[in-house]
């Protein structure tokens, strides 16, 4: 489990311990084994001592990840760079490093990687992040299709907006979080257990590879364009 020790792979982690799963968490702090995702030699040195001390994990969740804010045109590349190298690169070396091990061992298994529905929306101001997640939507498709015959599935599931640390600045916003409800068929934010419950249940799930799932109470359904949406708004009672 990488990115354990807090938000959404912190609930993953605990649902999986009270499961009664053997979890090792890989954080760069707060977890049982220090990595940073988007370091090959740290991830190898992380994946060996697994392997070592719990034996070869059938079971793996990529959850690490970093937000970013920026305009293409103002975005430094060195923060494109970072974006991508944890978010996209660090899921491809976990998996990688996964998948090799269960090859040896001549096991198979099932790996989810949390990805976002900003891998399918655009977002402005969110240039890195929604193509370091539309690749990881990609990056899953080929490794289904390339490990399938070792018995390994891979899926990925994409969160919504979830109550996380990495949400706290857009938060603030003025009127963002109530009209992110109204635009959400389930009609709130999303929480790291409804995201958690998505992962754990897809972990499982045995004819199925190859997919993304989106937990996002539905907000990727919305459509900017949206008459009716308009139609109810200007129908509302004004506050005086």
């Amino acid at each position: 489990m990488t990115g354990g020790a807090s938000g959404i792979g912190c609930e993953v982690a605990s649902r999986l311990r009270d499961a009664g799963r053997d979890v090792v968490v890989w954080d760069v702090t707060g977890g049982d084994i220090e990595c940073d995702v988007s370091d090959p030699d740290a991830v190898a040195a992380a994946m060996e001592r697994t392997v070592r001390e719990h034996g070869v994990p059938t079971r793996v969740v990529t959850s690490a990840g970093i937000g970013s804010s920026a305009l293409l045109l103002e975005m430094p590349p060195a923060q494109w760079d970072r974006v991508l190298s944890v978010n996209l690169t660090g899921t491809w070396l976990t998996i990688r490093a996964a998948a090799q091990a269960m090859v040896e061992a001549k096991v198979g298994g099932s790996i989810v990687a949390v990805s976002s529905i900003s891998g399918t929306v655009a977002d402005r101001n969110m240039g890195a992040y929604c193509v370091s997640k539309a690749g990881v939507d990609m990056l899953i498709r080929i490794a289904a299709q390339e490990w399938g015959g070792n018995g390994i599935r891979v899926n990925a599931v994409g969160p919504g907006v979830t109550r996380t640390p990495m949400l706290t600045d857009a938060a603030q916003l003025p009127g963002w979080v109530d009209g992110l409800c109204e635009r959400t068929p389930l009609g709130r934010l999303g929480e790291a257990g409804d995201v958690a419950g998505a992962i754990v249940g897809v972990l499982e799930l045995e004819w199925v590879t190859g997919q993304i799932v989106h937990a996002d109470g539905g907000l990727a359904l919305h459509s900017p364009i949206d008459p009716y949406g308009q139609m109810q708004r200007l129908q509302r009672p004004r506050r005086v």
